[in-house]
């Protein structure tokens, strides 16, 4: 692998951005399930907060908006949890998007895949909207517009649960980070040297920001009640009601 596809692979690999997405490569949708639990940290964990913190407020019957579904891994952990939900899943990469139908099998029946970004998903209005791990491939000119589009996709109150690489961007502290990203690839079994191309490529290639500068952004696009939820060495995640 490249540094580029490094960094790409270590993610999630659904992005919002007009990037080239690397889930158009067949090696890349193959692995796909394999790189999110060893890059980061509580991976299940976190699909399983977000659907109790959906729950908190959604109805049984809840419509829900996921960007970024491509692959379906938290489409499954949802769909399981509450079989009186529907979802309508967002990715830019028909192979990804081939990927989450046969993730989640008879599950289909609770969920609508759509191709494109945030502007091909339904009107709603949604019971609540999720993002994991997709963020971080946008601009903040993407992501202002993507956090715009989804809450006025949302009821009023519904909560919207993002996660995505958010730590601090100053020197020395944003080499630290990445030295920890690194650090815990290859406690998981990445190669060490495959660890710190993908943390010199996110470094050189992603658009990161501070959370100070995430968080603040969710209120600016009219979020109320952010809350951090989850922190895990280079992630965050936050919950927002619309």
């Amino acid at each position: 692998m490249n540094e580029e596809s490094d960094a790409q692979n270590a993610q999630k690999g659904s992005s919002e951005s007009a990037n080239p997405n690397p889930y158009t490569d067949p090696a890349a949708v193959a692995s796909y399930a394999q790189n999110p639990p060893r890059v980061v940290p509580g991976f299940v964990d976190l699909q399983r907060m977000t659907a109790l913190l959906i729950a908190e407020r959604a109805p049984a019957n809840a419509r829900v908006l996921v960007l970024g579904a491509g692959g379906g891994l938290e489409l499954k952990v949802f769909a399981e949890a509450n079989p009186g939900w529907q979802f309508d899943g967002v990715d830019p990469a028909a192979e990804m998007l081939e990927l989450a139908r046969a993730t989640l099998g008879p599950l289909m029946k609770q969920v609508q895949l759509h191709q494109g970004y945030i502007e091909t998903a339904p009107e709603g209005p949604f019971d609540a909207a999720t993002c994991l791990l997709t963020m971080h491939f946008l601009t903040p000119e993407e992501r202002r517009r993507t956090l715009v589009d989804v809450r006025r996709r949302l009821k009023p109150g519904a909560p919207f649960v993002v996660a995505h690489l958010s730590f601090p961007q100053n020197e020395p502290e944003r080499a630290l980070w990445l030295s920890r990203y690194a650090g815990f690839a290859t406690t998981s079994g990445i190669d060490s040297d495959k660890a710190q191309k993908a943390s010199a490529a996110i470094s050189a290639r992603l658009p990161l920001l501070s959370p100070e500068h995430d968080e603040a952004m969710l209120y600016d696009t009219g979020f109320s009640g952010v809350s951090l939820f989850y922190a895990g060495f280079c992630f965050r995640g936050w919950v927002a009601y619309g």
